[in-house]
């Protein structure tokens, strides 16, 4: 069920109805949602479902197993990191045969057949399930948190309506039971509902999709890396600048609808994006851009690795293989493990380079621009390899960058204007969104239903006909 649609207005529609009349009886307020949450994820593949709930089962047996086997002052044992080891080893199982089981049969196949080796591995047609990755990471963290004393156990009904909150659920952001859990117990004012903000985000989310994402998406960024060699070199690089905002206006459009229909219901997410295409060097980038992975990664994978400590190859090795590890989870493809192993490399070079040299004697707005400009293309340059299929279709784009001749039909006004557009409003001051929630909030009721109306209609003439699902839900 996709959030630009009748289909999903309705559900939300009688979601939102239900959730303000159950509120105050919790019990049947728990059951409804996992039962709206669980018809949301079947929707797609009812066999989906049958996925999700062995991950809340299984996941909440962990979780109770790991606390009764921590000391009695909460901390470790060997049981309890025996039972982690195991929990994260299910989940990651699970994971890569859904995920990658094909990949690495295919890449085998591929490796016998360079060595003369006939290998056969039997190939499965195996059917990924939407946002498999998201919710695995959501349930590991748990039991890992678990584990540190961090949090404490949910009762079994409580982690179901976390793992499986329809909002999040397919493409993040990524919520952790520390932020989630004690929102279950809250009893918010439907009076008090933050409406400005999250129809504020609501508009925005589906502006960025439907109209920006869907219009570069299919009027320059679709057919350019479809045949990069039959596109000029301004053709090919104008659809490397239209895929970083596309992609970004994908993503971040399907967490602000997220984070503003779970406002509308009475629960705040993280922020998930804060400016990206603003950052001045690659790890503030990081800092910027699908910030709730970025946390993930750094709390469960780069600290675990050891993190700053050690010597400066052991760092550099933990970022690298951070970021290396990031990448694949994005997808199952060897163009997905580049791009993360150039965020890795990026990383490294990133941090080496401040280490031995301070930008003296130059004017600091010189410099600024400078190091947005190489973040930016550093950025863009590694999203040829996000969005080609094969690594010959990324060189192509290279390629005819570098190579090709030519300006080409599909480098239009409006398609720069758009690009450029969506560029500068990267750069607006961060509270004039405050300022406008403001003001919306003191309109009057009848003004501010027209206004709304309004805004559906005009998103609704802008954009395409139908709605293609969103880029992250492969992931």
């Amino acid at each position: 069920m996709l959030f630009p649609t009748v289909a999903f207005a309705v559900f939300f529609v009688v979601v939102f109805a239900a959730n303000w009349v159950l509120r105050p009886h919790e019990r049947a307020w728990r059951w409804f949602m996992l039962g709206a949450s669980l018809y949301f994820y079947g929707y797609w593949d009812v066999r989906f479902v049958g996925l999700i709930l062995f991950s809340i089962i299984a996941n909440w047996l962990f979780g109770e197993a790991v606390r009764g086997a921590l000391a009695p002052d909460g901390t470790k044992t060997s049981a309890s990191r025996s039972l982690v080891g195991t929990a994260v080893a299910v989940n990651l199982g699970i994971l890569g045969f859904f995920k990658y089981y094909g990949f690495f049969a295919e890449s085998l196949l591929a490796l016998g057949d360079r060595f003369g080796i006939g290998m056969s591995p039997p190939l499965l047609d195996v059917i990924l399930p939407v946002g498999i990755s998201f919710f695995t990471f959501q349930a590991m963290s748990y039991v890992i948190d678990i584990g540190r004393g961090e949090i404490r156990t949910m009762p079994l009904l409580d982690f179901g309506v976390f793992l499986s909150f329809f909002p999040q659920l397919v493409a993040g952001p990524i919520v952790r039971a520390s932020e989630f859990g004690p929102q279950l117990a809250d009893r918010p004012d439907p009076r008090h509902v933050r409406m400005p903000e999250a129809f504020r985000l609501i508009f925005r989310g589906l502006f960025k999709k439907v109209v920006i994402a869907s219009f570069l998406g299919t009027n320059i960024v679709d057919p350019v890396y479809a045949n990069p060699s039959e596109y000029s070199a301004l053709e090919n690089l104008l659809a490397t600048y239209a895929y970083a905002i596309q992609i970004y206006a994908d993503f971040s459009g399907y967490t602000d609808i997220a984070i503003g229909c779970a406002l509308l219901i009475g629960f705040r997410f993280p922020q998930n994006f804060d400016q990206p295409y603003r950052s001045l060097s690659i790890q503030d980038f990081w800092r910027r851009w699908h910030m709730t992975l970025s946390r993930w990664l750094r709390d469960y994978l780069y600290i675990p690795l050891g993190g700053n400590r050690g010597t400066t190859g052991f760092v550099y090795r933990n970022l690298f293989l951070t970021m290396l590890l990031g990448g694949l989870w994005h997808g199952a493809a060897w163009t997905f493990v580049m791009w993360g192993a150039l965020h890795g490399s990026y990383l490294v070079a990133e941090r080496a380079i401040k280490a031995r040299w301070e930008p003296r004697g130059h004017p600091a707005e010189l410099v600024r621009v400078g190091q947005w400009l190489l973040t930016f293309h550093l950025v863009c340059f590694a999203w040829i390899f996000f969005r080609a299929e094969t690594f010959t279709q990324a060189t192509d784009v290279i390629g005819q960058i570098l190579l090709g001749g030519g300006t080409g039909p599909l480098v239009t006004g409006l398609v720069v204007l758009t690009v450029i557009g969506a560029l500068a409003v990267q750069f607006t001051p961060p509270d004039l969104a405050r300022r406008a929630e403001r003001a919306l909030a003191s309109t009057p009721l009848g003004v501010y239903a027209v206004g709304v109306a309004l805004a559906f209609v005009v998103i609704d003439a802008l954009g395409p006909e139908g709605v293609a699902p969103f880029i992250y839900f492969q992931f």
